[in-house]
């Protein structure tokens, strides 16, 4: 019986270490929370910042941080939060998301996106060209994991990957 499994669809992938995979999010929080730091310009910027995400503390960033890392288990809908109010506080300045945090982010706002999102993505593969990920089933539509993000989390109407212009 232990040969038939190999036949499955699941089973042929190839072996990779899985040991450090989680259902806790609270580094990944910590450190969006931290990416934030540097683009707040006021103690308002801050107070806004730490609203949107969700998060019930004061600043400064760099102890919040520390008190999450060191605190309870935080679920994917904090880590996304937070990347929502990161991207909204960021506006057209850069921010290097790691590629597993804009994964998951993306994975987790696709599933519960409006219906008029899922509708402008739908038969299609959002592929992130600058993060190794992709989401969907169909022809690829390539863009960058930032206009991905932008997107499914409601922050900007521009289809991803479509021609520059089209909006919802």
């Amino acid at each position: 019986m232990s040969d038939l499994s190999r036949h499955l669809p699941l089973s042929n992938r190839e072996r990779v270490d899985e040991s450090t995979v989680t259902g806790d999010w609270r580094e990944a929080l910590a450190d969006v929370v931290l990416l934030a730091a540097p683009l707040i310009a006021s103690p308002d910027d801050a107070t806004r910042f730490l609203a949107d995400a969700g998060l019930d503390a004061t600043p400064p960033l760099a102890e919040v941080a520390a008190d999450i890392r060191a605190g309870r288990r935080r679920r994917i809908r904090s880590l996304v939060d937070a990347t929502r109010a990161l991207l909204a506080l960021a506006d057209d300045r850069p921010v290097d998301l790691p590629a597993t945090v804009s994964g998951a982010v993306a994975l987790y706002a696709v599933t519960r996106m409006p219906f008029d999102r899922r509708a402008a993505v739908s038969g299609a593969t959002l592929v992130a060209q600058d993060s190794g990920w992709s989401l969907g089933r169909g022809p690829a539509r390539p863009a960058s994991a930032r206009d991905i993000l932008t997107f499914v989390l409601g922050l900007g109407d521009t289809v991803p990957g479509t021609s520059p212009g089209r909006e919802l």
